[in-house]
């Protein structure tokens, strides 16, 4: 049975990345904890897919909402940097990603994956999994779906608006409105 990792310390990460400028650079945990940024990790499955790019550029579209609450979003695959280059190269109308807000990290040894508990062992691949990690990297929550199924930002932006909060957040609690 899997380990609990909800409410422990996020497994500690560094990876190479196509940065929002497309250069090539690293992304790591370590880094978003010095820097007192929440972090918003998540995990799709392989580039030059279909439900991939509808979720990742509905992500960058709201990036400044993230940036607003001191969120650092890293998507992340098991895809190389240079198929991550290639991917956001191609353009949207040919199921490219064209500009990108955030960077796409390149988990190619499996080692994140596999940390995370979203890696398909047997083809190599990432669940759709996605995490968000607090300024002192404790993991904050975790929602692991089908690949079939892409996730949801306004309920992204929700969940981390209510943990910003500090308090309890009763069921359908939206931003702006009374804890418990």
């Amino acid at each position: 049975m899997p380990e609990r990792m909800v409410g422990k310390q996020a497994p500690k990460f560094e990876m190479e990345a196509v940065l929002a400028n497309k250069e090539f650079g690293i992304v790591s945990l370590e880094e978003n904890m010095k820097n007192d940024k929440w972090t918003v990790l998540f995990f799709y499955p392989m580039d030059f897919t279909s439900v991939c790019p509808t979720e990742i550029t509905a992500l960058s579209s709201r990036y400044d909402e993230f940036e607003d609450l001191d969120a650092e979003v890293i998507g992340v695959s098991t895809d190389t940097i240079h198929t991550h280059l290639a991917w956001i190269k191609t353009n949207p109308k040919e199921n490219g990603l064209g500009e990108l807000n955030y960077p796409l990290a390149a988990d190619t040894n499996h080692v994140v994956s596999r940390e995370y508990g979203v890696l398909i062992e047997e083809e190599g691949i990432a669940l759709r999994g996605l995490f968000i990690i607090s300024p002192e990297g404790d993991l904050m929550y975790s929602v692991v779906n089908h690949n079939n199924i892409g996730r949801d930002v306004d309920e992204t932006l929700r969940v981390l608006q209510a943990l910003q909060t500090g308090g309890l957040c009763p069921a359908n609690w939206k931003p702006g409105q009374a804890t418990l």
